[in-house]
């Protein structure tokens, strides 16, 4: 009955807003340059575009009265323009502010700010792949500012809030550009995408301290998570939200907004409403006629699920003038749904059919099949309730058309979420296993097309089941999705060190399983963290915890982009290294010595001087060339750091050559490797780390 695009698209409308109407200024408040526009002035136009959400003539007219200074700087100007665009958009004069933005796009300095606002004009039209596609724009073209990567880690966090703080990220045209391409893959149902972007939204909110930013993407972040299956998450995010808006009456009502939508998705119709109402009253006491609009849009889906259509309709037609004045097309297409819902259970079948072809006309081109999906699945439910079996079942065959088409995004977009996560491009046994998982999923989707075609048998011959078959159906097809999505998971996670996010033993194993024959070739860097013992008993776990992410972090930072850093264990890393020749090897552990040891590591308890001991070596061992399994490969380079670490520590001893003829030879030397060094039959290449002063 319309809820999810309702809420997303009370979210999208958010998103014009929630870009920038509800207190979330958009409008350079990052200055980044001596001419940029000052605190006060952006702290102003924020206020403007807050209150532009319900009453945007009204700012349009404040904006114009605001003081200026006598030779405002190029930044000023372009702000008060682009919050001039923004407000034509909430007001829905989409041609003034598309000339607004031609206008800006001659200016060389204003590329982003032109790219934000034509992504809020496409999809205030309802162009969803074209927003999506300048979001993107956007968000490449901040990326350098406002880092991405490792946010899931302390480090990563701590990255992106200096980038904030130090006005370098501006996170909040980060977080408008997101929201809408978050919006764009939901419509879509490409919900794990989906969620990736929200929870980019909510490290950039947190990381600028803002409130309202930062409720709205736990908001989000609970509506997909109850998409998923996923209730205690959703309740979770939602508890954080209410503290997080707590004393604000209007971003409360938005709350209770996303509160409704989550009880809407699990089948509670009661505390779905209950949740609308107190949002309504909410709203009203914040004299917000639009977000009243909308939440009166969403309770009309309560009514219709508790089967109160009467009530449905009046609270639809309600809505509809208020909607209807501020051309927000998109809510338009929510009411209509729901009005036609509603007729149809009132048995006024000629007036639904009207409705819906309005609805169908509001829709267009739009690139939105999962949320067409729902239409199609609450319309044929209708329709089957209402006993009309022929438009029912032609609707049940394009839902489940269109669902299929659904899970297959939903399963690319899994996929390239873990590709994205682990590397996945640039390593040839994150790739395979990827490979495997997807010929898993393709079997599973196979069973259940079979299912669905059963059903269908059944649909056919049962029409007075249908509504039964429908909703087992549907609980089907979320419980595979939850299974499919977990195995994904813990497949990758198993090959995954949950601390430093580095590869661990089991994933060194399978790569070392798909090496092309079983003598082992290329180099080994074994490395362990001098003096760890010594952190962890004068300062404690957590810090030694966080020593070792960050030393992982530099290791990670100093190997080329082909080679494999794995935690061995405890405060040890192995580097693998394939097609590198001695000379490389050197300097490569050297960069990795230096990168570790020149610079403290900044812990908790202030900053601590961190060096590491290496012993690598290049297989197979010069001169004889003879060859190893990979297991005896690790054991030299470990005999190699245990030496470096016996000599003085921070610093790296490599194996040059062993004088060995056979393997019998090989196991001598093996078994007193020091007597070996003693007499020369192995020659070690000693590297040193950094001075320490």
């Amino acid at each position: 009955m319309k809820w999810q695009l309702s809420l997303l698209l009370s979210g999208s409308m958010l998103s014009l807003s929630l870009g920038f109407g509800l207190g979330l200024p958009c409008a350079s408040a990052q200055a980044q340059t001596p001419g940029a526009p000052d605190r006060a002035l952006a702290s102003q136009l924020n206020q403007l575009l807050r209150q532009g959400f319900d009453r945007p003539q009204q700012s349009l007219q404040a904006l114009g009265t605001l003081p200026a200074a006598q030779k405002p700087s190029a930044d000023t100007q372009r702000t008060l323009r682009l919050t001039e665009g923004r407000l034509q958009v909430m007001a829905g004069n989409v041609d003034a502010a598309q000339m607004i933005a031609d206008a800006l796009a001659v200016d060389p300095g204003a590329a982003q700010t032109v790219l934000l606002l034509r992504a809020e004009i496409a999809d205030r039209l309802g162009q969803s792949e074209l927003a999506a596609n300048f979001a993107t724009q956007t968000l490449d073209g901040l990326a350098l500012d406002c880092p991405r990567e490792g946010l899931a880690e302390a480090p990563g966090r701590a990255a992106l809030m200096d980038a904030v703080q130090r006005q370098r990220c501006d996170f909040r045209s980060a977080w408008s550009a997101l929201r809408i391409l978050g919006r764009t893959q939901f419509k879509e149902g490409a919900l794990p995408l989906a969620q990736a972007s929200a929870q980019y939204e909510l490290a950039l909110a947190e990381a600028g301290r803002d409130a309202v930013l930062t409720a709205l993407s736990l908001g989000q972040l609970a509506v997909l998570a109850q998409s998923q299956g996923q209730a205690e998450q959703a309740d979770s995010y939602l508890a954080q939200a209410q503290k997080t808006i707590r004393g604000d009456d209007l971003g409360l009502a938005i709350v209770k907004n996303y509160m409704g939508a989550v009880g809407g998705l699990r089948g509670d119709s009661v505390s779905q409403l209950k949740a609308l109402e107190e949002g309504l009253k909410l709203a009203k006491q914040a004299d917000a006629p639009r977000l009243i609009a909308h939440l009166q849009s969403n309770m009309a889906d309560a009514y219709l699920r508790l089967k109160q259509p009467a009530l449905a309709l009046d609270a639809a037609n309600q809505a509809l003038p208020v909607v209807l004045g501020f051309k927000d097309l998109r809510i338009e297409r929510s009411l209509r749904q729901n009005i036609s819902l509603a007729l149809i259970q009132l048995g006024y079948f000629d007036k639904a059919r009207q409705e819906i072809q309005r609805t169908n006309d509001l829709r267009g081109n739009s690139a939105d099949q999962g949320v067409r999906a729902d239409e199609l699945k609450e319309l044929g439910e209708a329709w089957a309730a209402a006993g009309q079996a022929k438009e029912a079942i032609a609707l049940f065959h394009a839902e489940r058309k269109l669902s299929a088409e659904v899970t297959a995004s939903n399963r690319e977009a899994s996929l390239q979420q873990l590709k994205v996560k682990y590397d996945s491009d640039r390593k040839q046994g994150d790739l395979a296993l990827l490979q495997r998982e997807r010929t898993l999923v393709d079997q599973q989707l196979a069973n259940r097309g079979l299912a669905q075609q059963a059903s269908v048998a059944v649909a056919v011959l049962l029409v007075l089941t249908l509504l039964f078959v429908v909703l087992m159906v549907r609980k089907v097809r979320s419980a595979r999705q939850r299974l499919q999505a977990n195995e994904l998971l813990l497949r990758a996670q198993s090959e995954r060190d949950p601390l430093t996010d580095l590869a661990n033993r089991r994933h060194l194993l399978a790569v070392m399983a798909m090496q092309p024959k079983a003598e082992f070739t290329g180099a080994l860097l074994m490395i362990d963290i001098d003096h760890f013992k010594h952190v962890n008993d004068q300062h404690g776990h957590g810090v030694g915890d966080q020593v070792i992410c960050e030393v992982a972090r530099r290791i990670s930072h100093a190997v080329r982009a082909e080679d494999l850093v794995v935690r061995w264990g405890g405060e040890e890393f192995l580097v693998f290294a394939p097609d590198v020749d001695h000379e490389t090897l050197h300097r490569l552990a050297k960069r990795i010595l230096m990168e570790v040891g020149a610079l403290p590591v900044q812990a908790q308890n202030g900053p601590l001087r961190v060096t590491v001991s290496i012993g690598f070596a290049h297989f197979p061992l010069p001169p004889a060339m003879l060859d190893l399994h990979w297991e005896q490969a690790v054991n030299w380079a470990d005999m190699a750091l245990y030496t470096a670490k016996s000599r003085g520590r921070n610093q790296a001893m490599g194996i040059a050559t062993v004088s060995a003829g056979d393997a019998e030879a090989l196991m001598q030397i093996e078994a007193d490797f020091d007597a070996a060094c003693s007499s020369e039959r192995v020659s070690l290449h000693q590297v040193l780390g950094p001075a320490l002063i």
